[in-house]
């Protein structure tokens, strides 16, 4: 079982390597076998905590996520897409914005700040976010 443990792991089945792990650890403990029962499921444990700290390396941060949300809404208020905004500001990731950005952001018609835009007046800086 534990043989079989190992190479879902390597197959990245780990709904299936805690099911081998768990079953190895029962079978020994019908044997009478209490030990390596207790070592069968702590290392399964130790298996997949590795690989939700593997997982969580490759999840996006929420820095990733607040940039990404920043340059859509920047993109938004240069394109004059109040639709878009509108979606933006309502998404869970405009909550992760910080605050100094968020007060920095321009208010009122949307249209109209990207008529001032186009006429060369002061548009976003997208480098100052203070």
């Amino acid at each position: 079982m534990e043989s079989a443990a190992a190479l879902a792991k390597e197959l990245g089945r780990w709904n299936e390597v805690s099911d081998f792990y768990r079953r190895a650890s029962e079978l020994y403990r019908e044997c009478g076998r209490l030990q390596p029962a207790s070592d069968a499921l702590a290392k399964g444990a130790s298996k997949l905590r590795n690989a939700t700290m593997t997982a969580q390396r490759f999840k996006p941060s929420s820095v990733a996520i607040r940039n990404r949300c920043a340059m859509k809404l920047l993109s938004a208020y240069e394109e004059g897409d109040a639709e878009e905004i509108k979606r933006i500001g309502q998404s869970s990731a405009f909550n992760h914005l910080d605050h100094v950005v968020i007060r920095k952001l321009p208010t009122g018609d949307v249209q109209a700040i990207k008529k001032a835009a186009d006429d060369g007046e002061e548009s976003l800086d997208e480098d100052d976010l203070t």
